[in-house]
């Protein structure tokens, strides 16, 4: 499990095809990472194979690259890192479990004093689970529902330590992110459904 705060922001410095889906190796200022252990790339949840001076190597399988940008990544390509949190950490983000949702496109970035405002157009399986002032994860940060602008738009606000410490900074319109809806929202999700279906009941002969 993480809270979507960000701890450093790696480098690939490494891509290739492997039987299962893809290798990447990444850069990153860890120098005590344990073989297996999980950590999130842009929010995808991912396992340590191996480790090496100042870098890591991580495997994509297919179906996390049907689901996630990473098919896309490239030599050079910036990824905000999390590790999974202890029970001793503080909680400081919200809960996020590192299951990517779904891909969202941004639509706009406009700078509003020392802030930076993003719109995002978000898939209906993320849109249905945001509430002004909730929780969202994009790119493996966590961030406050700042407004949703129109259905299926989100807008957030990036304060400016987020802007130099994550890769949010650096979003132009166009660009894909990583989406991942509130875990609390999901289960009342799943909780209403479950009961709409029990009263629906089952059909009546006619």
């Amino acid at each position: 499990m993480f809270t979507g705060l960000v701890e450093a922001v790696g480098t690939i410095m490494a891509v290739r095809d492997i039987d299962a889906g893809r290798e990447l190796q990444v850069r990153a200022p860890f120098a005590d990472l344990a073989d297996g252990e999980s950590i999130a790339l842009n929010g995808a949840c991912l396992t340590v194979r191996t480790r090496g001076d100042g870098s890591f190597t991580v495997a994509a399988v297919s179906t996390t690259l049907e689901r996630t940008t990473i098919g896309g990544w490239s030599e050079g390509h910036r990824v905000n890192l999390e590790r999974a949190m202890r029970v001793t950490d503080r909680f400081g983000g919200h809960i996020v479990q590192g299951h990517v949702d779904a891909i969202g496109r941004v639509l706009r970035v406009q700078r509003q004093g020392s802030a930076l405002l993003i719109q995002i157009e978000v898939p209906p399986e993320v849109d249905e689970l945001l509430v002004p002032h909730g929780s969202v994860t994009v790119d493996g940060v966590s961030l406050t529902v700042n407004a949703l602008a129109a259905p299926g738009v989100l807008e957030v606000s990036i304060i400016e330590y987020t802007e130099r410490q994550t890769t949010l900074g650096g979003l132009t319109a166009g660009a894909l992110v990583h989406l991942e809806g509130d875990v609390i929202g999901k289960h009342v999700r799943r909780l209403i459904e479950s009961r709409a279906s029990r009263a629906e009941g089952p059909p009546t002969a006619p």
